[in-house]
């Protein structure tokens, strides 16, 4: 089976609602779908965390992180007072990282679990950037950046996953036929996985515009992200022209000192992320 067709058999299978997801990867789903209501009582919420024992020891590991305890307060050691200091989103924003992680987690081809390492690495520095953008310059939700972040990727994770099946989906793609298939295929994996329509509308948006100036919503604050990420996405498409001088634009709306300091501030978050999800 070459590229083209695993492509189309893959996004044919989705639109039927036909996703193979990892046994592990639905768990992480039932407590995320639970999470999505702000409502839900903590006492509920600590037991679905409880019930998942990764889940439990990541959300405990991540509130005494640096991105979530900058003031050297006490060591948490104990999942109510983990959801306490970091809130139900980013509990949500947690268990929608622990799934995306998931999907690379039974790749069995050396070549295909490096490329899934890589997009794992260039996700938490998106995310670690998204949360500082938000804050410092889109003035946008920081937790809404940085679940945007984790699942940005999401199509390309679950295409990693398919891919000791299919292994013509790693061929080269001379006539550039892929990015339709993609849009399908990530569209699918978004509704399965109920990501809210603004962040979903973000993420297909990645693909074929540009940044505004000056960056104003959740769209912008990905590009930018993406933009200024160390590592760069395994899976990025054929290049596009970028507006001219794109770097100078960016100097519009950061001056080099902060996006110096937002540099060093997103190192640090990315390695305390890195460590917290280990998985």
């Amino acid at each position: 089976m070459n590229k083209l067709e695993a492509f189309g058999h893959i996004a044919a299978l989705a639109i039927r609602g036909e996703l193979v997801f990892p046994t592990s990867v639905n768990a992480a789903l039932r407590v995320q779908l639970a999470l999505d209501d702000p409502d839900c009582p903590i006492d509920k919420a600590i037991g679905l965390v409880l019930a998942e024992p990764l889940l439990a020891a990541r959300t405990v590991a991540i509130a005494n992180s640096a991105m979530f305890n900058r003031a050297g307060a006490p060591a948490i050691t104990n999942v109510r007072g983990a959801i306490m200091r970091i809130g139900y989103q980013n509990l949500f924003a947690l268990a929608a990282a622990m799934v995306v992680r998931q999907f690379g987690s039974k790749i069995v081809d050396p070549g295909v679990r490096a490329k899934a390492e890589q997009l794992w690495d260039h996700t938490i520095h998106v995310a670690a950037l998204a949360r500082i953008i938000a804050r410092q310059v889109t003035n946008i939700n920081p937790d809404t950046a940085l679940f945007a972040a984790i699942v940005h990727e999401v199509g390309g994770f679950y295409l990693l996953s398919r891919a000791d099946e299919f292994p013509g989906l790693l061929e080269e793609d001379p006539e550039n036929w892929q990015p339709a298939s993609e849009e399908i295929i990530l569209r699918e994996v978004m509704a399965k996985l109920c990501i809210p329509d603004e962040v979903a509308q973000a993420i297909e948006g990645l693909r074929d515009s540009f940044l505004s100036i000056p960056p104003d919503n959740l769209l912008d604050t990905l590009l930018l992200a993406n933009h200024l990420a160390p590592i760069v996405s395994p899976l990025v498409a054929a290049p596009r022209e970028v507006p001219p001088h794109s770097d100078s634009v960016i100097d519009l709306f950061i001056d080099q000192e902060t996006l110096t300091a937002m540099l060093a501030e997103s190192e640090i978050d990315a390695a305390a992320m890195s460590a917290a999800l280990l998985v």
